[in-house]
C-alpha cells in the first residue's frame, strides 16, 4: 500500500507520467549478446539501460516506491531466456522512502538458451516496461530490442567480463533465518578471513524488511549475521544480496533455521573511529589556519605574551586556557548571530562581518595598532600584554573574528565550526609551553 501510495504522488506530480512509450524516452534500452550462439549450449546476454542525465532506474525490488523492470520475450521456437540478473544497486532517500536504484549506464544479464538445430540467425525480440525517475518525477516507459544472433563461431565481447563482475556471485553453502519480535536475523555462512567493510541487505523478498530503518551486523566466527528490522513476518525462503561493503556482494536465499548468538558486532568502535578521525582532522585544519594571513599575525600577540611568561608555568598555562576559551566564545557567538541573522530572512554566511565596510576598517585600524604595540611604540595592556587569563581570552576572540574569512573552507559542520581553531590554537600553545 506504501509503494502504491508513493507511486501515485509520484505520477499525479507530472502530466508526462501517464504516457507509455512516448518519443521522449528517459531511458535506452539496448540488447547485445555476448558472442555468436552454439548450438543445444547458453550464450550470455546483456539488456544495457541508458539514463538521461539526472534520471534513474530501478532495481528488481525498487524498494519503499518504484516499479521493477518486465521483460515479455520473443524467441525462435525451442530458445527460453532465463531469469534477469542485476548489478547490486545504490540506495535513494526521497522524502523518508528508501528506494534501490541505477543512477548511471547498468547491464542486466540473462542467459539464453539455444535451441540444438539451431541454424544461421537467430531472431531476438523483446519489449520492456520499466519505470524511470528523478527526484521529483516518474515516467512509466516502454521500450523494444531486437537482436539478430548469429550462429556458429566468432569474437565475444570483452565487456561482459566486467559486468558479470558486477552481479552479486550465490553463496555455495545456505543461509538461514529467525524471527525474534520485530527483528530478522539471517545467518549467512562468510569465512572470518573474508574482510568486511560497511555491508548492507539489499532484500528481493518484498514486504519483509522496513527498507529505510537501520541495519546491524555482527560475525560469529565464520557467519556474518544480519539483524534487519522486520516488517512482515515471511512465509518461505528470504532472498536477497548482501553486499560485504568492500567491492564484493553475495546472493542469500535463506531458510528458517538457527541462527548464532553473540559475535562482535561489525562498526561497533565505528562511532569512535570517526570522533578520532574528526578531531585529528579538526587539529590539522587548525593547524592550516594558523599558517594563513587571517591567523598567523595573531600569533605574533601570543609568541610575545610566551616571552614575557618569564617561566611560570601556572601562569601560562592560564593564559592558554583563557586564549581556548575566548576562541570558543568568540566563534560561538559569530555563529550564534549568524542564525540569528539568517532566521531573520537575510543570506549571511560566514564571515558576514567582514562584508560590511566600517568593519573591515576597523580591523585594518585595529592591525595598525598591534603592529606600533608589536614594535614597542606603546602598550596594550589586554591585546600584547602580560601573560594573564584576561589577555588570552581577548586574543582568543580576536582570533576567532579576524580568521573567519580563513576559516570558511573548513566549516563542514556546527561542531567543526566550534571546535576547529581552538583546538588547534590550545594545541599550538601547549606545544609551546611544552604540556
Amino acid at each position: 500500500m506504501l509503494r502504491l501510495l508513493a507511486l501515485l504522488l509520484l505520477f499525479l506530480a507530472s502530466p508526462a507520467a501517464a504516457q507509455l512509450g512516448t518519443g521522449t524516452a528517459h531511458m535506452r534500452p539496448e540488447l547485445v549478446a555476448e558472442g555468436p550462439a552454439v548450438p543445444g549450449r547458453e550464450v550470455e546476454l546483456a539488456i544495457l539501460m541508458t539514463p538521461e542525465p539526472g534520471w534513474h532506474g530501478y532495481w528488481e525490488n525498487p524498494g519503499d516506491a518504484g516499479k521493477a523492470m518486465t521483460v515479455a520475450w520473443d524467441l525462435p521456437p525451442g530458445a527460453s531466456a532465463g531469469p534477469l540478473r542485476y548489478p547490486v544497486p545504490t540506495r535513494l532517500t526521497i522524502a523518508g522512502l528508501m528506494n534501490y536504484v541505477f543512477k548511471g549506464p547498468y547491464a542486466v544479464l540473462v542467459r539464453l538458451k539455444v535451441p540444438a538445430d539451431a541454424r544461421g540467425t537467430l531472431p531476438i525480440r523483446a519489449t520492456l516496461d520499466y519505470l524511470v525517475c528523478t527526484d521529483e518525477v516518474c515516467v512509466p516507459e516502454r521500450g523494444s530490442v531486437a537482436l539478430n544472433l548469429s550462429v556458429g563461431e566468432g569474437a565475444r565481447d570483452a565487456r561482459f567480463d566486467e559486468w558479470r563482475a558486477k552481479v552479486p556471485r550465490p553463496i555455495g553453502a545456505g543461509a538461514h533465518y529467525a524471527v525474534s519480535g520485530q527483528s530478522l536475523a539471517i545467518a549467512i555462512p562468510l569465512p572470518s578471513a573474508v574482510g568486511v567493510g560497511q555491508p548492507y541487505f539489499f532484500p528481493i523478498s518484498d514486504n519483509v524488511v522496513r527498507y529505510a530503518d537501520a541495519q546491524r551486523f555482527r560475525r560469529s566466527g565464520d557467519t556474518l549475521v544480519a539483524e534487519l528490522p522486520l516488517s512482515g513476518a515471511p512465509t518461505g525462503a528470504v532472498a536477497g544480496v548482501i553486499d560485504l561493503g568492500n567491492g564484493r556482494a553475495l546472493q542469500v536465499e535463506a531458510t528458517p533455521g538457527p541462527v548464532p548468538e553473540g559475535g562482535r558486532e561489525i562498526g561497533a568502535s565505528e562511532p569512535w573511529r570517526v570522533l578520532l578521525i574528526a578531531f585529528v582532522g579538526a587539529l590539522a585544519g587548525g593547524l592550516i589556519l594558523n599558517l594563513m594571513p587571517c591567523v598567523f599575525p595573531i600569533l605574533a600577540l601570543k609568541a610575545l605574551a610566551l616571552a614575557r611568561a618569564g617561566g611560570e608555568e601556572r601562569h601560562a598555562r592560564m593564559d592558554a586556557l583563557g586564549y581556548t576559551a575566548g576562541a570558543v566564545v568568540g566563534t560561538g557567538a559569530l555563529g550564534a548571530v549568524l542564525l540569528a541573522i539568517r532566521a531573520g530572512g537575510s543570506a549571511a554566511g560566514w564571515a558576514f562581518q567582514l562584508q560590511d565596510p566600517r568593519t573591515v576598517l576597523v580591523l585594518a585600524l585595529l592591525a595598525t595598532a598591534i603592529t606600533l604595540n608589536l614594535l614597542g611604540l606603546f602598550k596594550l595592556p589586554v591585546l600584547g600584554g602580560d601573560s594573564n587569563p584576561r589577555g588570552g581570552f581577548a586574543t582568543g576572540a580576536l582570533a576567532a573574528f579576524v580568521a573567519t574569512p580563513c576559516a570558511g573552507p573548513f566549516m563542514g559542520a556546527a561542531l567543526g565550526t566550534a571546535l576547529l581553531l581552538p583546538a588547534a590554537g590550545a594545541l599550538l600553545v601547549f606545544a609551546g609551553l611544552g604540556l
